[in-house]
This record gives structure tokens, sequence and C-alpha cells, in this order.
């Protein structure tokens, strides 16, 4: 735009969709109906424009409306952007109803088996131009400069300036190994006895110290420094090794029920093992969320009371 060019306002689309109405029936009560707006309504936005533009565009009697030389040469030239336009919004319009998109989604391993799987073929259903991109980490990243936008963690890792929607109950940490080790290596009876076990270390994926096991003891936690022969950052793959008889585990009680129902794992120092924030969907503030989030965001929350952790 040159430095000539007249300043635009907010109201020149509507005088100009006004005015190629007009132009095009010829007729205010035919171009007032196609719009949704009353004659006179429609009169006052053409005679705003040929106020801005400084020149009369329609002839205008009782019997008849016509172009002025200048109202067609205008109505030449803007009745294709104005289409344009009217059909771009239309266009931003049926996204709204028909959400289509992508949403990037940091979810940790465990809860994309709860909350994730059960959810995506009906998801699809309902949206089926909506794609999820879904990471599957249990590290603790930045959402937003990670580019996701959204995450399924546990309520203890969620930032403080963060959106967190509960989506499960507390959930709980138990201790259990196979009966293969405790027939050669004896039960613990309490959690700090497990220093004198082999036991399957864990560490959040991005850390290098194994994470110490959290016990609740007369309302008070406290936690033990545990060794052993292995350290992963996967706990299905820890929980493996303690079925194989290779020391023993800790992992959260929905983890541990089929093996447990099995008896390929026995439940230990179950006392000690108290509740701590369970699962909850997170994503940052925003004044204008995308239609494809939203319907990810609703359709979550939907589902939330049907999930059994």
């Amino acid at each position: 735009m040159s430095t000539s060019d007249p300043p635009l306002s907010t109201s020149d689309f509507g005088q100009l969709r006004a005015f190629v109405a007009v132009a095009e029936a010829l007729n205010f009560s035919r171009a007032a109906e196609k719009l949704g707006v009353s004659s006179s309504a429609l009169s006052q936005l053409v005679r705003g424009l040929e106020e801005r533009v400084g020149v009369r565009l329609l002839h205008r009697n009782t019997r008849r409306v016509s172009l002025t030389q200048a109202g067609d040469q205008l109505f030449q030239r803007v009745r294709p952007a104005v289409q344009e336009l009217a059909a771009a919004i239309g266009q931003t319009r049926e996204l709204r109803a028909r959400p289509a998109g992508i949403v990037r989604i940091h979810c940790f391993r465990a809860a994309a088996e709860l909350f994730l799987r059960p959810l995506l073929r009906s998801f699809h259903d309902a949206y089926p131009d909506v794609v999820l991109d879904i990471t599957l980490d249990d590290e603790v990243v930045d959402i937003v400069a990670g580019g996701y936008d959204a995450a399924i963690r546990i309520g203890e890792v969620i930032e403080q300036d963060m959106i967190a929607i509960k989506l499960g109950p507390d959930l709980r940490q138990i201790v259990v190994a196979s009966p293969d080790y405790l027939a050669r290596r004896g039960t613990p009876h309490h959690p700090r006895d497990l220093t004198s076990h082999d036991c399957i270390g864990w560490r959040w994926p991005g850390t290098e110290a194994p994470h110490k096991w959290e016990f609740l003891e007369a309302g008070a936690w406290f936690n033990v420094a545990v060794e052993g022969p292995v350290i992963t950052n996967l706990k299905d793959f820890g929980l493996q090794a303690a079925i194989d008889g290779l020391g023993i585990a800790f992992a959260t009680q929905h983890m541990i029920a089929p093996h447990v129902a099995a008896g390929r794992l026995v439940v230990l120092l179950e006392p000690w093992s108290g509740l701590f924030p369970g699962y909850y969907l997170c994503y940052p503030a925003q004044r204008q969320m995308a239609p494809p989030l939203r319907a990810f965001i609703d359709s979550i929350r939907a589902k939330a009371t049907q999930f059994a952790v």
C-alpha cells in the first residue's frame, strides 16, 4: 500500500459487501433480504461508502436502481475481492463447526493406555479431519517450548500456570516381587528393609539419578534409596524384570493388577503405599483456542468419568 492510499476502517468490508449486493440485484429490498438486514440499514451502508469515496455510486429513484460510471468501475474491481473474503470467512466458520488440523500431545506412557487409546476410535469417527500427533514419553518437558498443545501427566509435575483437568482418581505405587524371588531372598517387612534387597531402579527420562521410592508412614512421606542389578527409564520394562525374578519393583496399582491377579507378582508393604495426585490433562491458558484442540479437550473430558484406573 502506498502512502497515498486512504486508511481502512473496520466498516469497509460491510460497506463494500452492501454495495456489491445492491449492484448485483439492482434492488435494495432483494439485496437486504439476501444479507439479512433491513433496507434502511443497507441504504445507510451504501451511503456511507459514497461519502467515504466522495462520489455517487448508484442512481436511485422510486422505480429503479442503476450504477453510475464510477459505481460500475468500483463494482467490477471489488466484486471478486468481496466474494473471496466472504468465502474465506465462511470457510473459517465451517472449520469451527467441523474442526480440522493437528493436535500435538505429550503423554506419559502408562497414561496413554488408560486415557488415549480408548478414545482414539470414537474421536476419529467424530472428528475425521483432526490428526492427533502423540508423543509417548515419561520425560517432564516444557509443553510450550516443546511445541505441544496439551499434555497428560501426573499432578505433581504440572506447571502452576497450566490449566489442569483431572482425568482419573489418585494413584498408588506398590512394591511387588515374583514368588520365585521371595522364595530365594525372603520378604521385606518394612520399606527400609528394601536396602538389603535387589530392587529394579527407575529414573525419570532426562535425569541420571534413580528415583527414590516414596512411602507414607503416620501421615508423613519418606524416601528409600534402593539399589539393584537394573536401572531403567521404562517402568513396564522394570516390571517385566521383576516378573522374571530379577528383583523387587515399584509400580502403580493399575500396572501391577493383571500380574498380581495371574499370580506372577506378589504385593508387598501395602500399608506404606500412600495416594498421590493422578493423571491430568494440562494445557496453556489461551483466549482463542483452536477448534481441533477444543474438540480434543471436550472429548477427553466427556470420557474422563468412564476411565477406570
